[in-house]
Formats: structure tokens, sequence, C-alpha cells
């Protein structure tokens, strides 16, 4: 209780200072959330579905909140375009948790098309913003009752019906400050009836020796026969501590593919809960880790299947060395009804270490016959024979390790439908199990 309590504390004695810095949309929800955390303990290490991750110390350090609305120092020389130069996207900075959209982007997207502030879009249009915040974020998950309680803004996407936003919205968050810094954000898309949109969201930390938290919650809501594609990567620090969740609501016949992959980190937490509301909706739930060092990376995702005739098809693999740990929780429940469902579930692992460690628990709920499902995991490390084979080949150790842990990677990263994502994607792989920067300050061109 002592890590959170320093937090009910500064939220008790600033209410009103928060709020006025938000607006009444996000106000409304934030005692429940302070309820919730007050009367119910962090889960720790070792509880249920969080085998690996121990919330309370991940919130431990005294990170800083920026509930003022203070401008902080941040270095625009950095405001880059993340790890893919060449994607012709519609490009959206955000300094720690500060959201500023500027004109000339709002200009840019097509008709239809609206990107907002949270505070702006709760201030002109409350009835809207009240239908959806925090309607699909469980207040009951730690993760959102924290951000709920300390948010001050966020950002919203929405596609109206039939609209098609041809180039990917990317969005850049950089974590930077003089003092260890929590940066509380939130997402909500909305993508309507035959719509059709792709987000990147890369997630980059540039003060390297402190201690910094990325506290975030996405809510997706995706409509009738629409397309959607979320993207998020990761490239931060050692001393970064993540925790992320993301909910997604799809109605019928609606495509969605969900990419996350972790790449530099510290201590991270990502979770996914999906929900089919529609029969014949697909959903693709990708991702991958690469933990050295210390590092950890966490997973945990439901995918509840509630509705007839869906598919979805999970995959997360992760490479661990030296001291790091990888840990997978996922289920996927099929409900009573939900006949003629096709869900796979996969999590690969490998091992480089003695002293590396992987958990890994596939789950399958399955109320009816009629369905097509089936999960797996594997924990190993590379085939030597397949090393043995590579060496006669002329390769040296350390280049047939490297090829074979990029072909570990690729099924993943072949899931990303921006074919020059895709292809850079394949270098910053390359360029990370080879130990060489990856990071966007040394392989990307800075936006202009």
């Amino acid at each position: 209780m002592e890590a959170l309590k320093q937090y009910l504390d500064l939220y008790t004695a600033h209410r009103d200072l928060i709020d006025s810095h938000s607006c009444a949309p996000l106000n409304l929800l934030r005692d429940e959330a302070f309820r919730e955390l007050a009367e119910h303990p962090l889960p720790r290490k070792g509880s249920e579905n969080y085998e690996a991750t121990d919330i309370a110390e991940m919130i431990s350090p005294d990170f800083g909140l920026n509930i003022a609305d203070v401008p902080l120092e941040v270095n625009r020389a950095c405001t880059f375009r993340c790890a893919a130069p060449l994607i012709q996207s519609h490009l959206l900075v955000v300094d720690n948790d500060t959201i500023n959209i500027p004109a000339s982007l709002s200009e840019q997207l097509p008709e239809g098309v609206e990107l907002r502030s949270l505070r702006d879009l709760g201030r002109e249009e409350p009835e809207f913003l009240v239908k959806y915040y925090g309607s699909l974020a469980s207040i009951g998950n730690p993760i959102v009752a924290l951000d709920t309680m300390l948010l001050r803004d966020g950002i919203c996407l929405r596609v109206r019906k039939g609209t098609r936003l041809e180039r990917p919205l990317q969005i850049v968050n950089i974590l930077a400050a003089a003092a260890p810094l929590m940066a509380v954000r939130r997402m909500l898309v909305v993508i309507e009836e035959d719509a059709e949109a792709k987000v990147l969201v890369c997630n980059h930390t540039q003060s390297v020796d402190l201690d910094m938290m990325d506290l975030g919650v996405v809510e997706i809501y995706v409509g009738r026969g629409a397309m959607f594609d979320y993207y998020e990567m990761e490239e931060s620090t050692e001393k970064t501590r993540r925790l992320s969740a993301l909910y997604l609501r799809q109605e019928e016949s609606s495509r969605v593919t969900v990419d996350s992959m972790t790449i530099y980190n510290g201590t991270t937490r990502n979770e996914f809960h999906t929900h089919f509301a529609g029969e014949n909706g697909s959903l693709r739930l990708l991702g991958f880790g690469i933990a050295d060092s210390n590092r950890s990376v966490s997973v945990l995702s439901r995918i509840d299947h509630q509705v007839a005739r869906c598919h979805s098809d999970e995959l997360f693999k992760f490479s661990v060395d030296d001291h790091a740990t990888a840990d997978f929780t996922g289920r996927i429940h099929v409900a009573h009804g939900a006949v003629k469902t096709e869900a796979y579930q996969s999590c690969r692992n490998l091992v480089g270490s003695a002293e590396a460690k992987v958990n890994s628990k596939p789950q399958l709920e399955i109320y009816n016959d009629d369905v097509k499902c089936s999960h797996g995991s594997a924990i190993g490390q590379l085939d030597p024979l397949q090393l043995f084979y590579m060496r006669t080949r002329g390769l040296d150790e350390a280049a047939a390790t490297l090829l074979l842990k990029q072909a570990f990677m690729a099924d993943v990263i072949e899931g990303v439908e921006i074919p020059t994502l895709r292809e850079r994607l394949h270098t910053i792989v390359e360029q990370r199990f080879a130990g060489t920067p990856t990071g966007c300050l040394s392989n990307c061109a800075a936006h202009e």
C-alpha cells in the first residue's frame, strides 16, 4: 500500500488542480478509480495473472506528476519520425503527457477523420466522450484505475462512417524530464462503420539515467465492416517502467490487427483485452519482445469470443538472454452460442542463457463443440543442427546466431501491413540482436 499511498495522497490533496486541467467527462470517473485503488491491494508478483509482475514495485519510485500542466523542456531536435523515416504518415509528437495537436496536422487529415485531445473533445462534445470514455476499460484493473484517477488529457481519433485514412497516423511519445516522471497517457479510437485506418505508436525515453514511468490505456471501438491496424513499438531504457492496457471491441465483419513490439525496455507489462460483439469478425493479435541484461517483458491477453463465426489468430514471441525474463499469460474464451469460432493461440520463446527465464501459460476456455481452436507454447534454444549447417556454409557462430534469431522473429514482423515499416523492422531487429543502436536518434531523419 505504501507505494500506492503517495498517489492516493496526491490525488486527495490536489483533486481540484487535476480537475481544472482536464474536462468534465474525464473528471466523472476519478472518484470511482480512487475508491477502487484505496479498497483493493495492488497485485504482487506471484498473484494470479501476475506471475512475473509486481505493480506495487513498479510504481514505488517517487515519480513526479505534471498535474499542473507545466511545460517541461524536451529536446525538440529529437522530434523525429521514429524508426520508419520512409513512412508517409500523419505525424504527431507528444512530449510526456502534454497533448498539443497542431492545426497544420488537423488540416492534413481527410474529411471524416478527426484527431483531437480528450480535454478539448470533452469541453466541446461532452456527450460523445461520455459515451465512449471508460466504457471498455475496466476500473477493476489497477492499471486502468491509476490512469483514470491521474489522467489530465489524451488523444481521440475518430474515423467517420465510410472514411478511409490513406496514410497511417504516427504518434511518437517522448518521455523526457530533469527528474523521475510518470507520464499518464490515454488514447480513444473510434472507427465507425465501413471505415479504415492504421495507427503506429512509438514510445521512446530520452532520459537514460532516470527512473521513468509510461502509464497508458487505449480503448478501441471498431464498427461494422471496418478495418483497423494498430502497431505499437517500445524503444525505451533499462530504467523505464511501462504499464499498458489495451481494450478492443469489434462489431460485425470488422477486421483488426494489433501488433506490439518491445525492442528496448526496462520493465514492461502490456495487456490486451479484446471482445467480439458482432459475427464474422477477424482479429490478428501479434507481438514480440527482445530482452537481455535484467530487462523484463510481460504480456497478458484475453480474447473473448461472445458471438458466432469469428476468427482470432494470436502469436507472441520472446527472445531472452543474460538475466532477462519474459512472461506470457493468454486466455481465449469461447462463450455458449459462439459456434463456428476459429481461434488459435501460440507463444514461442527463445532462451539464450542459463540465467534467463520464461513463463508461458496459454489457455482455452470453450463452452461449445462446434469450433476450431488450438493453443500451444514452446520454450527452447537455437537448434544446434541449424547452427552447424550454417557454419558449414562459411558463417561464423555470431553471424549464424544472428540470422537464426532474425528468422525467429520474422513471422511477427511479416504481420505488419505497412510495407515500409515492415522492411524497417527487419533492419531494427537485426541491429538489436547485433547489439548496435536502434534508436530513432541514430537511425532516423529528423522531421521537418
